[in-house]
C-alpha cells in the first residue's frame, strides 16, 4: 500500500516535470529525521519557470487535496520551498542548485528513482 507521503511526492515530481522542471530528484528522508518523509528537488532555468513550478504545484497540490503549511523565497524566486508537512519541495535556480547542493547535504537519504523525460 503507498502511503500518502508518497502518493504526494509522486504528484508533486509529475506537477513539476509537466512545467519543464530539470533534474528532479526524490530523496526519501524519513529515517533520517522527523521533519519531513521526503524532499523533491528540481531546477528551473530563469526565476520566471522557477515561480511558474511553484504555483503550478501549489495550485495542483490544493486541487488535490494536500495542504501547503509554509512556503518561502517566492518574490526572489531563486530558491523557491513549499511545504506539505509530509513532503518539502525545494525549487532552484540552476545556480542556487548546484551552490547548495541539497542531495550531498543529505547523502545517507534514499533516492527514489525519478524519470526525468
Amino acid at each position: 500500500m503507498i502511503s500518502v507521503s508518497t502518493e504526494m511526492a509522486n504528484k508533486a515530481v509529475e506537477l513539476l516535470k509537466s512545467k519543464k522542471a530539470k533534474d528532479i530528484k526524490l530523496l526519501d528522508i524519513h529515517e533520517l529525521t522527523t521533519i519531513s518523509d521526503y524532499f523533491v528537488i528540481a531546477a528551473g532555468s530563469s526565476t520566471t519557470q522557477v515561480q511558474a513550478m511553484s504555483d503550478e504545484l501549489e495550485e495542483k497540490m490544493a486541487l488535490a487535496g494536500y495542504e501547503m503549511h509554509h512556503k518561502e523565497g517566492f518574490r526572489n524566486g531563486r530558491w523557491i520551498l513549499l511545504d506539505y508537512g509530509n513532503i518539502v519541495v525545494h525549487l532552484f535556480h540552476d545556480e542556487e542548485r548546484q551552490f547548495y547542493n541539497l542531495e550531498r547535504l543529505w547523502v545517507d537519504a534514499k533516492t527514489v528513482l525519478v524519470d526525468n523525460e
